[in-house]
């Protein structure tokens, strides 16, 4: 089942808590979209640009991975607030478009062998230009970028 997933860009991360209950709402630059797990997903982007390859990594290379820090601590309603580890935020914000495109196609590659037919319908390459901008926002204003998903 798809979560329901912003990445948002806030100043600091007492005003990404601030949002656990009912989201970032319009108070925040964001992107919306829809796949399984944000944590997974802001692994993988990590991965991808500390060890850059259009290959996916084998499953258990990326369970090593360190995975993002929760910006709120988890309860049992399904709300997840993430908050992206700056050297992400920063190779995010220098990705060329090519390597949004190679992670792109390596991101759907991961999520087509975990998920198959109930892959995310969004336009991955989309929310990856999408969360690039933001990134870029965070390393300009000094905010940080995060996620949000129920």
């Amino acid at each position: 089942m798809a979560h329901d997933i912003v990445f948002f860009l806030a100043p600091d991360d007492e005003s990404a808590a601030a949002t656990r209950r009912r989201g970032p709402g319009q108070a925040f630059d964001s992107v919306n979209c829809h796949f399984k797990e944000p944590d997974s997903a802001i692994a993988e982007w990590d991965m991808y640009f500390a060890e850059p390859s259009a290959e996916i990594p084998p499953i258990e290379q990326l369970l090593a991975w360190p995975w993002p820090e929760w910006v709120t601590a988890p309860l049992n309603d399904g709300v997840e607030v993430f908050a992206l580890p700056p050297r992400l935020i920063r190779a995010l914000a220098d990705a060329t478009s090519v390597e949004l495109e190679e992670l792109a196609d390596r991101w759907t590659a991961r999520l087509w062998s975990a998920d198959g037919d109930e892959m995310a319908d969004d336009d991955l390459l989309a929310v990856l230009q999408g969360v690039s901008r933001l990134a870029a926002s965070a390393v300009t204003t000094g905010g940080g970028l995060y996620s949000w998903s129920f």
